[in-house]
């Protein structure tokens, strides 16, 4: 779109507090660099509606455009509020504003919510010193000092940040101009009283005013970007919250450590979302020693290194050790090819090791490992990271170099006679590569924006028409997932965003940092499957753009609450801008419609086996649409109760597949653990029992002194857990008469259950139906496959639709 030179048509929007500020405006550009740019308001629609914003967003960004006869094709720019505020709430306003953005292909500006409520208070004419109290919840509030004079709302502070409201009465209490501050933001619904019973002025501002609005974020923006035109610098994936606090999971671990409360932060964590799948990091743990020294006598034998022992590893992870430690492993399909370690010595990471398996090198894993111990030393208070490395080892130098390690020394012999030991030490955080073909973790790349619209030839354009492609989005747990299906039921494109990464510090997923993740990687998602799908219908001319699609299908439950409203935020403000119907789809169908990815003939009726790390199963599908859940987990669903035995063992997330991998060597009759449930008729699952009795085991093993064999142990758990599963089944198929069965979930990518589904029901005449392995965790074809058939059918929703974390089949 070639933007108006003279003025921008601009809608701005903010969901960070209980009001939805929504307005639209004529945007003139500024002519000094210091002066602000003219707002004309056309129309807003500012009103509260609390818990309510990601069902009245869109449509009131509609309501608003309709008033002055415009739509989203006339829009120049978005605007939007990136807190702090409500976490949930900032995610929904800017959700849907990138998805507003990128459906539009227009830039995306972000302005502070506390600077939009001063100037708020400035259009009403005050003026003076001003104190915006804006509510953080938890007793406390995001103070912001202000003064306001004629010609605007100017900052007295360098940063957001976020305190105990009794502290910020304590510091405003102090204040030299303390009888004359003027108070204002929503934080004052709460704590005014106290405020006001230290003698500050908590109602000189009407109590109407406490609010942002989209002409207050109109004005902020104004102020900062006055001659800048609004389409520089713009990219919609750069956008992020202004969170102030990690998440509860990353503080409680700076408490564990010691480490005082964090006093700001914009984005969570190592930016991984390139990692793949099929390639793993997590914390080393004590079941790591073994493969961790074998990979050290692969890597350096000898070479002048003495390869670290079993003990040695497992002495580094002892608790109580003298100076803190963080030690990573890289894992493939189960397999340990990676490690990477670290010692904190006085604000400085000492890196210990760093080997990687021969035939994974130059795929950047190495530095991904030390991201990660970077990172964890900069959680524990470093400030520099260093190391030793041989000098004629011109590979690893090249390495340290690019991550920002200088030399620093050379200690002579270091490695015997002739061979010495360059220092180098570098300043964290790490300088991690901008290469969207990297598997690393990386920063979200700068690029043109808005997107070059291609110029289409006459044979493209037949071809894009043909396909109808529906794009569809799932963001239910920890993976952002992109997937665009074409009306024949050609997969035109599959991306998918791993977290595991991340969670597994945690040992499991921790809601509000896979809340965070969606909300910074889902734009480069969506950007990269409109890549992959120019290429498969063979788009010389440039990527799929928003306005080709015939729909745009996501995820509306069940998963994290969190996750979901991201994915559905986004979703409705890209296909709104793009002009393209919204469809919603149940997760859990998803699961299911995957099979036929490997079986397109597949027809009900038949039974349907669900089993993932949210859910556990038995379905009698009697046709598309119509199921009968023939029964359910009572506690833990199948890939929860992997990942907690995985955990009580040592041996990191997820579960599943590292339990997979030992059971492949395993006896499944070395141990006999209870089948719960097990009883004709009863087509219930539980795993609680289960679960205690392994962990008993684990306890007695230790007590008498006897090493737990691990292959065992897991080859019996699996047996367990999967004889269960294979007899109600069975017992399903007969009761119903059905002749075919399906599996679904992250555990059916799991060989153990598919040989055995396969082997055992075929031999009774049941076909039996497994999807890829890549679509049994979650993903966005299978959405993709139910997101067709209901665009074929015409299903679509209104842009009112909200999350539903607790959807059934």
């Amino acid at each position: 779109m070639e933007l108006n030179c003279d003025r921008y048509l601009v809608v701005a929007c903010d969901t960070s507090t209980d009001m939805l500020a929504c307005a639209v405006a004529w945007w003139t550009p500024a002519a000094g660099a210091h002066e602000h740019a003219r707002i004309e308001v056309l129309a807003s629609a500012d009103h509260l509606c609390r818990r309510h914003a990601n069902v009245e967003l869109v449509n009131t960004v509609k309501t608003v455009l309709e008033d002055v006869g415009k739509t989203m094709d006339d829009v120049d720019a978005v605007l939007v509020g990136r807190g702090p505020g409500s976490f949930t709430g900032v995610r929904i306003g800017i959700s849907t504003a990138k998805g507003l953005a990128r459906g539009a292909n227009i830039p995306l500006h972000g302005v502070s919510t506390l600077d939009a409520t001063a100037w708020r208070a400035w259009a009403a004419g005050v003026r003076g010193s001003v104190g915006v109290a804006a509510d953080a919840m938890r007793g406390e509030v995001y103070p912001a000092l202000y003064r306001l004079d004629d010609e605007g709302a100017h900052r007295q502070f360098e940063r957001e940040r976020v305190v105990k409201a009794q502290v910020a009465v304590e510091e405003w209490s102090a204040l030299p101009q303390a009888g004359e501050l003027q108070l204002t933001g929503d934080g004052l619904v709460r704590y005014g009283a106290r405020f006001e019973a230290a003698g500050l002025t908590a109602h000189a501002v009407s109590r109407e005013q406490w609010w942002p609005t989209g002409e207050g974020l109109l004005l902020a923006a104004a102020a900062t970007m006055g001659s800048v035109p609004l389409d520089r610098d713009g990219d919609p994936a750069l956008v992020l919250p202004i969170y102030t606090r990690l998440s509860d999971a990353e503080e409680n671990e700076r408490r564990r450590l010691g480490l005082a409360e964090s006093a700001h932060v914009d984005t969570t964590g190592v930016a991984d979302e390139l990692a793949g799948r099929h390639l793993q990091l997590r914390p080393m743990g004590a079941a790591d020693a073994e493969a961790a020294s074998d990979l050290e006598v692969r890597c350096f034998a000898g070479a002048g290194h003495t390869p670290w022992t079993p003990t040695m590893f497992l002495e580094e992870l002892a608790e109580g050790v003298a100076a803190p430690r963080s030690w990573w492993v890289a894992h493939d399909d189960g397999e340990l090819i990676g490690i990477a370690g670290g010692m904190v010595v006085d604000c400085d990471v000492q890196i210990l090791d760093v080997a990687v398996d021969a035939s994974y090198r130059r795929q950047g894993i190495a530095r991904r490992l030390l991201a990660h111990v970077s990172y964890d030393a900069q959680m524990l208070g470093c400030k520099t990271a260093s190391l030793e490395v041989e000098a004629d080892n011109a590979a690893a130098r090249a390495l340290y170099e690019a991550l920002g390690f200088a030399e620093a020394g050379v200690r002579r012999g270091y490695y015997g006679a002739g061979r010495d030991a360059i220092v180098m030490s570098a300043t964290l955080p790490l300088v991690l590569p901008v290469d969207v073909a990297s598997p690393e973790p990386t920063a979200a790349a700068k690029r043109v924006w808005p997107a070059p619209v291609p110029e289409r030839t006459e044979a493209e354009r037949a071809a894009i028409a043909r396909a109808q492609p529906v794009l569809a989005i799932e963001s239910s747990c920890d993976e952002t997932a992109v997937a665009i299906i074409a009306a024949d039921g050609t997969m035109l494109a599959n991306q998918v965003s791993t977290q595991i990464d991340f969670h597994a510090r945690f040992g499991g997923v921790v809601p509000e940092i896979a809340s965070r993740k969606h909300v910074e990687v889902i734009v480069g998602v969506v950007d990269a499957a409109l890549e992959e799908a120019a290429g498969s219908l063979e788009l010389a001319s440039g990527p799929l753009m928003p306005r080709e699609l015939a729909a745009v299908g996501v995820t509306q439950g069940p998963g994290l609450v969190g996750a979901l409203v991201v994915g559905v935020a986004f979703a409705k403000g890209f296909a709104f801008a793009a002009g393209a119907p919204l469809i919603c789809v149940n997760h859990l169908e998803g699961h299911l419609y995957a099979n036929l990815l490997t079986t397109p003939d597949l027809k009900p009726p038949f039974i349907f086996t669900l089993v993932s790390g949210g859910h556990t199963m038995l379905v009698h599908v009697r046709a598309w649409g119509d199921y009968e859940v023939l029964g359910e987990t009572l506690d833990d669903a199948v890939g929860e109760a992997f990942d907690k035995v995985a955990k009580a063992l040592g041996l990191g997330y997820p579960g599943g597949p590292i339990i997979s991998r030992l059971a492949e060597t395993g006896n499944p009759h070395a141990i006999e653990f209870p089948r719960a449930l097990n009883r004709k008729g009863d087509y219930r699952f539980s795993l609680s029992g289960l679960k205690t009795a392994v962990m008993l085991y684990i306890e007695q093993e230790n007590k008498a002194g006897r090493p737990l064999h691990l292959p065992d142990l897991a080859a019996s758990f699996e047996a367990a857990v999967f004889d269960v599963q294979y007899k109600k089944a069975k017992a399903a198929l007969h009761a119903t008469g059905a002749k075919e069965y399906c599996i679904g979930g992250g555990v059916a990518a799991n060989p153990h259950l598919r040989e055995m589904m396969i082997r055992k029901l075929s031999r009774q005449g049941i076909r039996v139906t497994v999807p890829p392995q890549g679509a049994c965790t979650d993903n966005a074809a299978m959405i993709a496959v139910v997101a067709r058939e209901k665009y074929l059918r015409g299903e679509f929703s209104g842009f009112d639709i909200d999350a539903d974390p607790n959807m059934t089949l």
